[in-house]
């Protein structure tokens, strides 16, 4: 099977259960990414969900049009863009038209309260994933402490946390104090 071929396929398979959003997904991204298929690295993983962060649009969607830009050029990007969303947005017309009919139903809000607590989970076991890469030194968590401060204690918006963490990496790692 073709790398093409593979990349659309996953993402497919991706996008079919990215329960809970783009964060729920990104265990799922990265194991298939990062450690079975080696299409790109753990530090490109990390860097991969940074720069989906700081653009418009949902992770999980942003992620796959960078690898599959990276791995094979733009008509890969927009395919493996297109196979993450395709199943979701089907989904997403069906349930929206059935919607108002079964929301009361025990059986529908059962199965996503036990989903809700799979995808916290996801996104924490992620989170120790991506930790591992991105704190490579006492300086990087630092940055991680000042960001969570800034945004827990005094509310600051993210875009303002990205930008100030952005602006002390320079700072700290391109050579003014590094």
């Amino acid at each position: 099977m073709d790398l093409l071929t593979k990349l659309c396929l996953f993402f497919l398979k991706a996008g079919a259960f990215s329960f809970g959003g783009g964060y729920g997904v990104l265990y799922m991204l990265q194991n298939e990414i990062v450690y079975k298929n080696r299409w790109i690295s753990a530090r490109d993983f990390v860097d991969v969900v940074a720069i989906a962060e700081m653009t418009p649009g949902p992770i999980a969607v942003n992620a796959s049009t960078f690898v599959g830009y990276t791995l094979l050029g733009p008509l890969a990007g927009i395919l493996a863009t297109l196979c993450i969303v395709a199943v979701p947005f089907v989904l997403s017309l069906s349930v929206s038209i059935f919607y108002q009919k079964f929301k009361n139903n025990c059986d529908v809000r059962g199965a996503l309260k036990g989903i809700r607590p799979a995808v916290v989970g996801l996104i924490a076991a992620v989170s120790l994933g991506i930790a591992e890469v991105s704190f490579p030194d006492g300086l990087s968590v630092g940055i991680f402490v000042l960001g969570a401060v800034l945004l827990f204690r005094w509310k600051v918006h993210p875009i303002f946390v990205m930008m100030i963490s952005g602006l002390t990496g320079i700072v700290v790692y391109a050579g003014i104090w590094g």
